[in-house]
Parts: C-alpha cells; structure tokens; sequence
C-alpha cells in the first residue's frame, strides 16, 4: 500500500488526508503545534471555498461549527459612505466566515475514522529523508523517521519541507504588515455582518464581526511611514478619531474590551517549481497569498481537490515502481492545472492593494471620490464587481472526480 506523509495540518493537511483516508490510502498527517488554537487563523470562505468544501460532502460538517455569514461589503472615505454592495453578490452562497480551529478539529475527526490515518501531532519535521535522489520520508525533531512514497508540504508560507527539499519561493518585492486586533460586539453588528473598510487620511483598516460569538475583527494596515508605538497606542481613541460617528460611539463605549493586536508579516509570492521527486508543495506552502479577499484557505482547498484528482488513481495502484514513477509525472501535471488561478488570484489582489494605496496616499483622490460619488459611485461599485467575481467564484473549473 502506498505511504503518504502531509506536513501540516491546517485546512490544505487536514483536508487533503480526510479525501485519501477516505479511499483508502495509507496518511500519516504531522502537525507541529499541540492543537489548533494559533492566535490567528484565516477565516472567509468565499463561494469557490465553499464549492470545494461541499464537493467533498463536508457542508453538513462546517454548520455544524461556528460560523457567520456576510451580509455586505461597504466602502467608507473620509467618513462619508462611497458604496456599499449586498452579498451574495451573483454566487449560489455569500462569503462565509468559519470559525477555523473547530473545522480542523471536525476534519481530523472525521479522518480518525479510518484506519489508514495516523496523526503525529506536537513535534516538528526536522529535515526530509532522501533515497536514490528522491524524497523518501521526513526526520521527526523527536528521531522518529517516517518513509513515504509521497511528501506533500502543507505546511503554511514559512515551510519546512519547501526549504529541506530545496524548493524555492519567489516572493513579491512588497511585503503587507497587518496588526489584526479583537474587540467586544453588539448585537447590531451581528445581525448586519458587513465588512467595512475605511479610509481617512492615510490611515486604512477594515472590520466586521468574526465566527465567534460577540467579536470584532479589525486588520490595521501598517504603512511605512508609521512611527507610533503601537504596543502603547489608545487605540480605541485612534479608531474612533478615523470612523464615522456611529462606529465612533461604538469604539469609545468597548475601547477597554481592545484586546493587544497580532502583528502579521505577511510574506506573498509563488514558487516556479511546486514540486521535485517524491515531494509536493500545496497551499500556501507553494504559493503564500495576500490577505486580500482571503484567497488563502480556498485556493488552498482548491488545491487540494486537484491533488486528490491526480494523485488518488495512482495512489490505489499495486505496482510500486510503476506508482513512483507515476506519482513524479502527477505532480507536474498538479501544478499546471492550479497555476494558472493562483497567477491570477495574486495578480487581483495586487490590484486592490494599488487601488487602496492610491488612495492612502493620495489625498486628492480621496476627495474626488467623495465628492464625485453621488454620480460615479455606481460606476465604481461595477469596477470593484468585477475584479471580486474571479477572486470569489474561482478562475478555473475545480471539480472532484475521484
């Protein structure tokens, strides 16, 4: 029976191991961390996210969890309102944001159920086992060594396998820090879930209420300028001063609830080769995102179906050599077919990145939007609709076949 080994056990693991559990093939999913809990875990899952998960007979499993939908995306400059746009914007479910921890417990869970499964989890890969010029397993910092017929590293933009396999990632020159903060909600945020961003001078952040119960998510968006200590900030001062007044109140009623921010260094890029003999990157291992429109989990989750596609055929096969062989020609071919999205899906966010730094740093354009709103804002409302469809609803056709 073929052996195969994930690194990782965030969605692109632990999703990936549940579909080949599921059919029989031998996973053994390693996992550094002692559980789930990371202090901070993608959570939006757009239609084609949603799409992948429902593929894989996994919607009942994710309502089960924590989870809120999005009923809108708004745009507000300089405190005045420029347009505001209604999920679900054209697509079967809206944008759906799922408490992540709880999901991949439920997937490992569901894996659990299967002999084939195995999960070594709170100790780290140390390095990659080689054997005739191929990937052959992964060294364990504990000595443990686990052959395998297939490594597949998924084990996030910071990956392990990536470097020891001698994989490298090609990163966009500009990195994006973000202090992404929590705070208390009311109810009125709960039944209006809409993901504002705001814009006032050259200050930007964006917010909406989270998975969990009675939570904000702010995402501070660090300029280059910034000199503030913002580890000693008032920032239940700050965001009031750049809000409108309705969302001011709320700042200065729950600033003592302002929990101390993450700050996020979020490295973006691609790597030209994904793969090399007996080893395969998926997720953001191959290709990390941007935050932007959270195309992380589900290009990762896409990622995962076309793995499953190629690889499972070859995975049930009884011929060692032959399969070996096979499996090299398949990750080739995994990486062609994904590719083409993950290009484009950067290439998007880049975009919207832009357009938020022109205006950042762009004080007549924020006036001209303001001003010139009431008769171009449907006109830009329609530009922004555009560019979310793909990054939304997915670039190429994904569907499960095995």
């Amino acid at each position: 029976m073929a052996q195969v080994v994930i690194v990782g056990a965030g969605p692109t693991g632990a999703a990936l191991a549940l579909l080949l559990v599921q059919r029989g093939i031998a996973v053994t999913l390693i996992e550094a961390a002692k559980d789930f809990y990371r202090v901070f875990r993608g959570e939006g899952l757009m239609p084609s996210g949603l799409d992948a998960l429902a593929q894989m007979g996994l919607s009942a499993l994710w309502q089960q969890i924590p989870h809120r939908q999005l009923n809108a995306w708004e745009f507000i400059i300089n405190g005045k309102q420029l347009f505001r746009v209604e999920e679900p914007m054209g697509a079967n479910l809206p944008c759906t944001l799922v408490s992540q921890p709880p999901l991949l417990q439920a997937l490992i869970l569901e894996a659990q159920n299967h002999h084939e499964f195995k999960l070594i989890q709170g100790v780290t890969v140390k390095d990659v086992l080689w054997k005739d010029q191929r990937v052959a397993g992964v060294l364990l910092s504990d000595g443990q060594q686990i052959a395998a017929d297939l490594v597949i590293g998924a084990d996030g933009r910071n990956s392990i396998v990536r470097e020891r396999a001698g994989l490298k990632l090609v990163r966009q020159p500009k990195n994006i820090d973000i202090l992404w903060f929590k705070l208390a909600s009311t109810p009125e945020f709960a039944e209006d879930n809409v993901f504002r961003t705001i814009v006032n001078s050259d200050r930007v952040f964006s917010i909406f209420h989270g998975a969990e119960s009675g939570k904000l998510h702010l995402a501070w968006v660090v300029s280059a300028n910034e000199k503030a200590d913002w580890k000693q900030a008032d920032w239940g001062e700050i965001f009031a001063s750049l809000s409108p007044s309705w969302l001011a109140e709320h700042f200065h009623n729950y600033a003592d609830t302002i929990e101390s921010p993450i700050k996020l260094s979020v490295v973006v890029g691609s790597c030209p080769q994904w793969h090399a003999p007996g080893v395969m990157l998926l997720g953001d291992a191959a290709h990390p995102m941007s935050p932007v429109r959270a195309q992380g989990i589900n290009v990762a989750l896409r990622d995962v179906i076309v793995a499953a596609n190629h690889l499972v055929p070859i995975l049930q096969g009884e011929t060692e050599h032959q399969y070996i062989d096979d499996i090299d020609v398949a990750l080739s071919k995994i990486q062609a077919e994904r590719e083409p999205e993950i290009l484009r899906s950067q290439q998007l966010q880049l975009q919207e990145a832009a357009q938020g730094e022109l205006m950042r740093n762009n004080s007549l354009v924020r006036s001209l939007l303001v001003q010139l709103a009431p008769w171009f804002g449907n006109i830009i409302k329609q530009s922004w609709l555009r560019r979310q469809r793909e990054m939304r609803q997915g670039i190429t056709q994904v569907t499960l076949i095995v």
